[in-house]
């Protein structure tokens, strides 16, 4: 009888959601803007389309950075409009410096 309650408890937990995206924007203070791209057949024309969605998610400690390829999982919200948070960086962008030019 003790497990049967405990398997119901782990089968009633639900899984959060993961998306992988670019991030397009860190000009927020512990906020990013990761934009996900989808890519569905239309269901007239059986044409690929590209959908793409931007969410917004928390980044505590600000590792993130422009162009980066991030992991995000759902969460409580955070904000009007925060409701993920930054799992993982999966690959980082290439950083370029901008080099001054001198008057000759």
């Amino acid at each position: 009888m003790t497990e049967t309650t405990e398997t119901s408890k782990t089968t009633s937990v639900g899984r959060r959601k993961l998306l992988i995206g670019k991030v397009v924007s860190t000009k927020m203070a512990k906020t990013i803007v990761v934009e996900v791209r989808r890519q569905k057949a239309h269901p007239f024309y059986k044409r690929v389309v590209t959908r793409s969605k931007r969410f917004y998610a928390h980044d505590e400690k600000g590792t993130a950075h422009l162009g980066d390829v991030v992991k995000i999982e759902e969460t409580r919200p955070l904000s009007k409009l925060k409701r993920w948070q930054l799992k993982e960086i999966v690959q980082r962008a290439a950083l370029v410096v901008a080099v001054e030019e001198q008057p000759v």
